[in-house]
């Protein structure tokens, strides 16, 4: 028997990219995901053969390439949907790719453009959850929406995409595994905030962390933006991502750096202005990490290399994406 797999990052718009997929096509699929910094989940499927299928969902190419290719000579099918930078997309028979580095898209909105808007807004609470609000607000809601349920869907996409944040499952409210089947409850994601008092839980412990968060240090302050550090700590592992999306918001035509101390050095999540959402990626790349045009990361930066990275960060000039 044929078998299917869905392989997705833990973040809102990763999980939510698979609702609308799944949504869609109801056969059974086994489910793989971790935590936001969790990137190489393509390692996690050992036992797909030939002529099974993989649907990836919002993990970077280049940090699965190996695995991808694993899969492709094995025979399998795999269907790949992501914002991330490719590295270059291999060419194989076995591999249907729907990949846009663009910096106004990300993997919801790209599923949502593939079904034809059929979840719509489930593809919105992924775009929100991403900070993608520009994007998101652009899109028509569909029939049975009011204006007014945008600020509903914003609010769980975040909530959702701070969950997804930790260094290991003990951190965060609930783990994106058991997230999902509860969100996969529901083809209006109104009704998932009416029901499931999880969502309440999450609000809380991201309204008290964001409190936290409040009083970092300001390690660098220019004309362009801000470099923040936090401790490190449940709570800092939890927001860090969450605290950057936060400031980019307060501040659009700035850049943000937010800072914690893990493992030998720092754990790093940069966001470009979103007034002008380009340089991610090319500033984490030099430092061993990765993302994408407005929002990337670096997973673990040396003792040595802050003042390096703070200087890098300070001269980088943000380009218009």
């Amino acid at each position: 028997m044929t078998r299917c797999f869905d392989v997705c990052n833990g973040d809102a718009d990763g999980l939510c990219a698979v609702v609308q997929w799944r949504l869609e096509d109801t056969r059974p699929a086994e489910f793989v995901t971790g935590l936001k910094r969790e990137l190489a989940l393509l390692a996690r499927v050992v036992d797909a053969q030939a002529g099974d299928q993989v649907n990836v969902f919002d993990l970077s190419m280049q940090r699965n390439r190996a695995d991808l290719l694993r899969l492709l000579d094995q025979g399998v099918h795999v269907r790949y949907f992501d914002h991330h930078a490719s590295g270059g997309l291999p060419s194989h028979p076995c591999l249907e790719s729907h990949v846009d580095e663009a910096s106004d898209v990300c993997t919801s909105l790209l599923v949502d453009a593939h079904l034809g808007g059929a979840h719509r807004a489930w593809a919105l609470v992924g775009a929100y959850g991403d900070n993608m609000a520009a994007a998101a607000d652009r899109l028509d809601f569909g029939d049975g929406f009011e204006p007014g349920d945008r600020a509903g869907l914003r609010r769980l996409g975040e909530l959702i995409n701070y969950n997804a944040y930790g260094d290991d499952e003990r951190d965060v409210c609930i783990p994106p595994r058991l997230l999902y089947p509860l969100m996969a409850r529901y083809a209006d994601p109104r009704d998932m905030m009416a029901h499931e008092s999880i969502v309440e839980d999450i609000d809380a412990m991201r309204r008290s962390d964001l409190r936290q968060a409040a009083r970092a240090t300001v390690l660098w302050q220019g004309p362009a933006g801000s470099v923040h550090m936090l401790p490190d700590a449940p709570w800092s592992r939890r927001v860090l991502g969450c605290f950057a999306n936060h400031l980019a918001g307060e501040a659009p035509d700035l850049a943000h750096a937010v800072l914690r101390p893990g493992g030998e050095g720092h754990v790093v999540s940069v966001r470009a202005p979103l007034a002008h959402p380009h340089g991610a990626h090319a500033l984490c790349s030099r430092f061993g990490g990765g993302g994408r045009a407005r929002a990337a990361g670096i997973d673990s930066l040396g003792a040595g290399d802050l003042a390096r990275f703070i200087a890098a960060f300070a001269a980088t000039r943000w380009s218009p994406g």
